[in-house]
């Protein structure tokens, strides 16, 4: 088993032939190389070097490294996110180059990224670090011996990315769309019933030793329209599930939708028409603020608002506001995405009534996770061999001349 070093880190070469590969169990081929030599598939004279930035949780984290190594990378692994770094510097120091880096720090991340003018190949990400155009720019310098050309996100969405940025300097940023729609799906099924039924009101009146039922019974999902804005695969999927249950479902997006769920004419003709409206679209531009104090003011008198799309399509003041007013139409909202999460977490929501708030954990499912992973390292190695047929990229892909590719 060979040792590769670099000053003071050695790092265990990965795969050599004769040992199964992660993904199948065969045993991986020998290929000849330029000088006439052997080596592994996956193997190449400068092997590409990947940050994982933010490691899939708990045991699903031996997943993605071995998958990752399994590609034939270099990988470093920051520790900073995992819950007993202790033991996983025990189980894969040597095999792993380590660091420990606060991610949401962009300075940090920055400096990790050219210490020693090494530089990485591909950057990895779960929990929405920013990647924004200082960052990019150090990191893509081509006097770096690794200069950035892949980001990967495990999850489907890219705005913690300056996509243009990223484009400006050749960097190819994969994503993994669909990996946790069955998992934000059922979280946001989870807000609905929760909202229409009172359950929290219930549990606080139970934990207090009151006993009552509802002075107003509330009504069973099939006496419900829920109203879906943005017909992604969460939406598909969600929609499945209300419908599943006896719920009216309809739905509304800028664009048409190849379904049979029927499409409201505009936005505030499903806002004024739905007791339950649940947001699944993408966070740009055009729909930050969408849902602000006219959108709230249009809806239907006792409905129910679900986010589990992203913070800042919800004008959070506006939303608070509402929730304080009795005289006004929105009776709660359930709200799993913020303007300002992880460290910098704050909203005017806190306290505010009927307001059931949770830390972006919609799409934390085992399954959602490990799809994540195993799909991120795929695309990133895919990308980073010149090999981008099928794989998900929002930037255009890295050329198949550059080094280390």
């Amino acid at each position: 088993m060979g040792l590769t070093s670099w000053g003071s880190v050695t790092v265990e070469r990965k795969l050599p032939h004769g040992t199964p590969c992660p993904q199948s169990n065969r045993v991986l081929p020998r290929q000849e190389d330029r000088n006439g030599g052997v080596r592994a598939w996956g193997e190449r004279r400068a092997r590409a070097r990947v940050l994982l930035l933010d490691a899939a949780p708990g045991g699903l984290l031996d997943r993605e490294l071995v998958r990752l190594l399994g590609h034939g990378l270099d990988v470093t692994l920051n520790l900073r996110r995992i819950s007993d770094p202790a033991d996983t510097r025990a189980r894969w120091a040597g095999r792993v180059d380590l660091v420990d880096i606060d991610l949401f720090d962009e300075r940090a991340t920055t400096a990790e990224l050219v210490r020693d003018g090494r530089g990485y190949d591909a950057v990895k990400s779960r929990a929405g670090a920013p990647l924004r155009a200082g960052l990019l720019a150090a990191a893509t310098d081509p006097a770096l011996a690794h200069p950035l050309r892949v980001i990967g996100r495990a999850g489907a969405g890219t705005d913690h990315v300056d996509l243009a940025a990223a484009a400006r300097h050749g960097v190819a940023v994969t994503h993994t769309p669909g990996s946790n729609a069955d998992a934000v799906a059922e979280f946001a099924l989870a807000q609905l019933l929760a909202l229409t039924r009172d359950l929290a009101a219930h549990n606080d009146n139970a934990h207090q030793g009151r006993w009552g039922a509802p002075t107003v019974p509330p009504p069973q999902l099939g006496e419900l329209t829920l109203g879906i804005v943005g017909l992604g695969r969460i939406g598909h999927a969600l929609a499945a599930r209300a419908g599943a249950l006896g719920m009216d479902v309809q739905y509304f997006s800028r664009s048409p939708v190849p379904t049979t769920i029927r499409r409201a004419d505009s936005l505030h003709d499903l806002l004024s028409t739905s007791d339950v409206v649940s947001l699944h679209l993408p966070l740009t531009e055009g729909t930050r603020g969408l849902i602000d104090f006219s959108a709230l003011a249009s809806m239907r008198r006792g409905a129910v608002l679900l986010n589990t799309a992203r913070g800042g399509i919800v004008d959070e003041q506006a939303l608070a506001d509402a929730l304080r007013d009795p005289a006004h139409p929105l009776a709660a909202a359930a709200v799993d995405t913020f303007a300002h999460e992880h460290a910098a977490f704050a909203s005017p929501l806190f306290g505010a009534p009927g307001a059931l708030l949770t830390p972006h954990v919609a799409g934390v499912t085992r399954t959602a996770m490990a799809e994540a992973a195993i799909r991120c390292a795929d695309h990133m190695a895919a990308l980073l061999t010149g090999r981008p047929e099928g794989v998900p990229v929002v930037t255009p892909a890295p050329r198949r001349d550059v080094p280390h590719a």
